[in-house]
């Protein structure tokens, strides 16, 4: 175990509640954890008031993946980047492509059986010297929630940049400002999940807030690091006209014409089984209408 970063303790807990008590300040969420419990990420857990990662250098995922899988296509193009994850998530997509990995450990209890962590133990100096031993120019930190391994993915970033590899996060965007602003100095490029542009679909299909992401893709903008924006567009929860112009229109307002917006297909997958695969029209319409607020680059995904 790692003790976490960004956290708080809470010395007069509210009316009802046990001392012990915890805030997490890492990700939009702030949860507040109880003496023995986890925030809704599922991987860091109050043990007597003190917070920790359940997650540092325990990587259930490494590959060598092409930048563009991230998706990147104007950062280091024909490239490969190693990438890695752990286990957990702070958001609950009912439509993640990596449930598997993302969403097992949302368990209220730490003493629950089913609630162990896994992954490979791995230190920070054994991913640096993968990526140089396998000619990988950069270290992208994906497939899970990169905010949920801060601590992990922070000292591999420092290394990282010791070495001059860059750092590339795939992203849902919930992180607080502390936490980008722990992050920002050493991450060269992130692509963010712009889901939908409503509350609604957040709040039901995510479990989270749009507007943290909103305000997060503006500071990321402003911080001069690289950004690529990703939609993916799903029948009838965010493929409207009305939403797709909506998402287009704040890219090109807010984070400027030559901010890459990715509009990808979406195929049945995890809790939306009975969801149909989007009409791959849809999503021709959804880059005319990206062009049609003036965005320079328009990228179709998953046809």
């Amino acid at each position: 175990m790692h003790e976490a970063l960004l956290y708080e303790k809470l010395e007069n807990p509210p009316a009802g509640e046990a001392g012990k008590n915890v805030r997490c300040n890492l990700c939009n969420h702030r949860c507040l954890i109880s003496d023995n419990h986890r925030g809704i990420c599922g991987v860091r857990e109050n043990r007597n008031g003190i917070l920790y990662s359940l997650v540092y250098g325990k990587i259930i995922a490494e590959h060598i993946d092409p930048i563009e899988k991230k998706p990147l296509y104007h950062f280091l193009p024909n490239t490969f980047s190693l990438s890695i994850a752990t286990v957990g998530c702070n958001f609950k997509c009912l439509h993640c492509q990596n449930a598997d990995i993302s969403q097992f450990t949302k368990r209220k209890s730490a003493n629950e059986e089913s609630a162990a962590i896994i992954g490979e133990e791995t230190s920070p100096q054994e991913i640096i010297q993968d990526a140089i031993k396998n000619k990988c120019p950069s270290i992208s930190y994906t497939y899970t929630e990169p905010t949920v391994f801060l601590e992990f993915a922070l000292d591999c970033m420092k290394l990282a940049k010791d070495k001059k590899l860059k750092n590339v996060w795939v992203s849902n965007g919930y992180m607080t400002k502390e936490a980008l602003d722990l992050v920002g100095p050493y991450l060269d490029a992130i692509n963010v999940d712009l889901k939908a542009f409503t509350e609604d679909f957040y709040r039901d299909v995510c479990g989270a807030r749009l507007q943290p992401v909103l305000d997060n893709l503006i500071d990321i903008k402003k911080c001069g690091i690289h950004l690529e924006i990703t939609t993916l567009i799903i029948p009838g929860k965010n493929d409207s006209e009305y939403e797709l112009k909506s998402i287009a229109g704040f890219i090109k307002k807010e984070l400027g014409s030559d901010t890459p917006w990715h509009v990808s297909r979406f195929f049945p997958h995890y809790r939306m089984p009975d969801v149909p695969s989007t009409p791959i029209e849809k999503v021709y319409r959804a880059a005319e209408i990206g062009k049609e607020a003036g965005l320079k680059f328009v990228h179709m995904g998953n046809v």
